[in-house]
């Protein structure tokens, strides 16, 4: 089973128990280092309680809910094309008395509906599912208030969707690249009219071992049975420690090279 069927999986769990969903959301944050990498970008943003967030193509919703429990008074509208997405994602910002904070919307980000200007801008392993790729980025530029940043994670082409070898097929399934080079991305954000505040690589030597080891084998286990759920929480006894110290050495390194990519680019006119 690939990545992308067993987080829809997972997800239509969660739709009978939505405040539990708090609880899926500090699993992501724990596991995927992608997530360390957006709360470190975020940080430095030093967003206001006046400040507007657009969390685009939110999924599960865990970076809107995120930004609201860390930064009070801050509005967010998240969006994605995925309607079921939105859904599960209400109920919880409901139950939890986070609605009136935020704007869940079904949109196209090639075809953006929502409107008005935003201080910061996540698009976290969104670009690598749009065809239209540049045609969104230019639409992060103009959808920025003056000063306002984008935040993008997205694979690499070094082994970005789990994908090393010529004719390998991608364990994420719905990914239409399987990466980007950094320089061609660069080089499209600066087109749009965007700043490069930083440029980095995650998912270096230690994340990439880090990935494997926390994610990828466990959800192969999965994939042939949820009766292996057992086998994998042992699993996880030995295995969770070591993965979370090779994630902080990943952190805390200046890669080389990486099968992730973190930009954050700025709007300055």
């Amino acid at each position: 089973m690939e990545y992308d069927a067993m987080k829809d999986r997972l997800g239509r769990w969660f739709d009978s128990y939505p405040r539990l969903l708090p609880l899926l959301f500090g699993l992501l944050d724990l596991f995927f280092l992608r997530t360390w990498y957006v709360h470190r970008a975020l940080r430095h943003r030093n967003l206001g309680s006046d400040s507007r967030l657009l969390d685009a193509g939110t999924g599960f919703g865990q970076y809107a809910w995120h930004a609201l429990r860390k930064y009070p008074g801050i509005s967010v509208t998240a969006t994605d094309l995925k309607n079921d997405y939105l859904e599960r994602a209400a109920k919880c910002f409901d139950l939890f008395g986070l609605s009136n904070q935020i704007e869940l919307q079904v949109e196209d980000l090639t075809a953006p509906k929502v409107t008005g200007r935003f201080d910061c801008i996540l698009a976290i392993d969104v670009l690598e599912h749009i065809e239209e790729d540049e045609t969104a980025i230019h639409h992060f530029a103009r959808r920025l208030k003056r000063g306002g940043c984008l935040i993008i994670s997205t694979p690499s082409d070094q082994g970005g969707s789990d994908v090393r070898d010529t004719g390998q097929k991608s364990f994420i399934g719905e990914h239409v690249r399987d990466g980007y080079n950094l320089d061609q991305l660069l080089q499209m954000l600066t087109r749009a009219g965007l700043n490069i505040v930083e440029a980095t690589y995650s998912y270096g030597t230690w994340g990439s071992l880090a990935w494997r080891l926390l994610i990828k084998f466990p959800m192969l286990l999965l994939g042939r049975s949820w009766f292996l759920a057992p086998l994998v929480a042992l699993y996880y006894i030995p295995v969770l420690p070591l993965g979370l110290l090779m994630n902080i050495l990943d952190l805390r390194s200046t890669n080389a090279g990486g099968t992730g990519l973190i930009i954050v680019a700025q709007q300055d006119t």
